[in-house]
């Protein structure tokens, strides 16, 4: 095992709702999957309302990549499939049979497949929609040969799933799907690991990987700033990252020849009554989930944690990336002097309210942004919760006017917008900040294609 790397900046934000490590069994009805998941992924149908599916039979594929498709994660009747503005598609819902039948692909080591024969199954399957590329986060391209695999084997986000708790007794599935991704690099493959956590023998005892080991607040769990420490991107590079559920994903596909799409999902927030992890399947209904769980109140569903996750509507679906569902209180209110009140459970970074003085303290936070958006100032904040050798706010101001040399030489190719949720949360003119580095991601990719 390799030295700990540490990482020195960043910020961990302790919030009420930790989920118990208790794992319940949960079967919804209706379970989707959303083509807003992928980026950059343009899908067409391949069924209509009311066809029978099996898990893994193809729902829709993207239209400019034909060889990349997206399957069902369960099998049943397809319920309803949901356009938007000019006939987006938006979800396909897929109303569950309860019995999780699997198209057959046939079981197979691996490591005697080759890696033409595990590309070709994976693409079957669609589970190869779960391995995705630095830069840009999209889907990998099967015709690429990364020079890298990135797997982050635990998240610092607040409230964030405990993977060596979920993988716990499911190594040899682990192994499979390392085994299998093993071959699709030329370069290594990285398990990484949190230095200052008791790890899981399903972590430490994985072959044909290198196991890294990393320790600092948040961001540490982020790919980025782990690819960043061990084999930084620089233009025209690639490396691939997955995360431990979706090795597990791939490994059952060989071992037992069928998609098999559990997912267990942490239930957390404020919010929640219970916290718990439940055992169920990828594009589960948030309504099923949290039903008879939730107090009463405005609340705000989040698909992921509450820096970087997705605002869901009750009816709506937990995202195909997502193990993880955050439910907080709305801030639909207004506080009058605010900034004039002692503030003890008010969460504070620039140390305006005493609640500094209790770092281990967990707060109940909303979604009040407490202000309006306001010019950029020049601070120097961003830096010191940034922990890659980039300059945050060169690299927004560079994309907001779209210089494409200056976003290249500023590192544009390093990062994604999950690494700049910490300069959104203290960022004092209340903008946007992932957004606008998504915009950038998008434009790069447009313009290097």
């Amino acid at each position: 095992m390799s030295n700990v790397i540490k990482i020195t900046k960043g910020l961990n934000i302790n919030l009420i709702g930790e989920a118990e490590k208790v794992i319940k069994n949960h079967n919804a009805d209706i379970y989707a999957l959303k083509p807003a998941d992928f980026i950059g992924a343009f899908p067409r149908m391949l069924v209509k309302e009311g066809d029978e599916v099996k898990a893994g039979m193809p729902l829709f594929l993207d239209k400019y990549r034909e060889d990349i498709i997206f399957t069902s994660p369960v099998s049943g009747k397809v319920k309803e499939i949901k356009r938007g503005a000019k006939r987006a598609l938006l979800e396909v819902k897929i109303e569950s049979d309860g019995k999780f039948e699997s198209l057959e692909f046939g079981a197979a080591d691996p490591l005697a497949l080759g890696r033409e024969g595990v590309i070709e199954k994976l693409l079957k399957s669609g589970l190869w929609t779960m391995i995705r590329q630095r830069p840009y986060s999209v889907v990998a391209n099967p015709k690429d040969k990364p020079k890298a695999i990135v797997i982050s084997t635990f998240d610092t986000a607040p409230l964030a799933p405990d993977n060596d708790f979920i993988v716990h007794g499911q190594g040899e599935a682990f192994q499979a799907g390392l085994d299998a991704l093993s071959l699709l690099t030329p370069g290594k493959v990285h398990l990484n690991i949190d230095a200052n956590a008791t790890h899981s023998k399903v972590f430490t005892n994985s072959k044909r990987v290198q196991i890294n080991q990393f320790a600092g607040p948040h961001p540490a769990g982020n790919v980025s700033v782990q690819i960043n420490r061990l084999d930084p991107i620089n233009k025209g590079d690639i490396v691939w990252y997955l995360y431990p559920q979706d090795v597990i994903n791939i490994g059952k596909l060989f071992l037992t020849g069928q998609y098999d799409s559990t997912r267990i999902i942490a239930l957390t927030g404020s919010e929640v009554l219970k916290p718990a992890y439940y055992k169920t399947h990828i594009g589960v209904s948030i309504e099923s989930l949290v039903k008879g769980n939730v107090a009463e109140g405005n609340k705000r569903y989040i698909s992921g944690n509450v820096l970087t996750g997705k605002k869901i509507e009750l009816d709506g679906f937990v995202s195909f990336q997502h193990t993880h569902v955050t439910v907080i209180p709305e801030g639909d209110y207004y506080e009058f002097l605010g900034w004039a009140l002692p503030g003890f459970d008010k969460f504070s970074v620039s140390r305006t309210f005493p609640s500094f003085l209790f770092p281990s303290k967990k707060y109940k936070l909303d979604t009040n942004l407490h202000g309006g958006e306001r010019a950029y100032v020049m601070t120097g904040e961003f830096e010191k919760v940034f922990p890659m050798d980039i300059y945050p706010l060169q690299l927004i101001k560079a994309i907001l006017v779209e210089d494409i040399d200056l976003m290249e030489n500023l590192g544009i190719y390093e990062v994604d917008e999950e690494d700049f949720a910490l300069c959104e949360v203290i960022d004092t003119s209340k903008t946007n900040i992932q957004e606008i580095v998504r915009k950038g991601l998008d434009l790069m990719r447009k313009e290097m294609s």
